[in-house]
């Protein structure tokens, strides 16, 4: 049985929403085999859906390194000017 997690961010505006979402989307298109992330833009929200079919330690260290990608990405949304 896979290993599952969920993740909902909101932003102040869709496009806030949407910039971050394309600036993390390219780092979830070639994934390891029995890894799965699913992401999209609802509104002004940016949602994943993560399946890991390996160990949990395996789902934590993605959700890490998806999580610093957002943060990256909001980082320079905010020097930008954007949010």
């Amino acid at each position: 049985m896979p290993h599952e997690a969920f993740i909902r961010l909101r932003y102040d505006s869709e496009e806030i929403a949407r910039a971050v979402y394309e600036a993390v989307e390219p780092d979830n298109r070639s994934l390891p085999k029995g890894l799965v992330i699913r992401g999209r833009v609802e509104g002004k929200a940016v949602v994943f859906e993560i399946s890991c079919e390996k160990d949990l330690g395996s789902l934590w260290s993605t959700l890490d390194d998806l999580l610093a990608c957002i943060q990256t990405a909001e980082r320079a949304l905010r020097a930008a000017g954007a949010q």
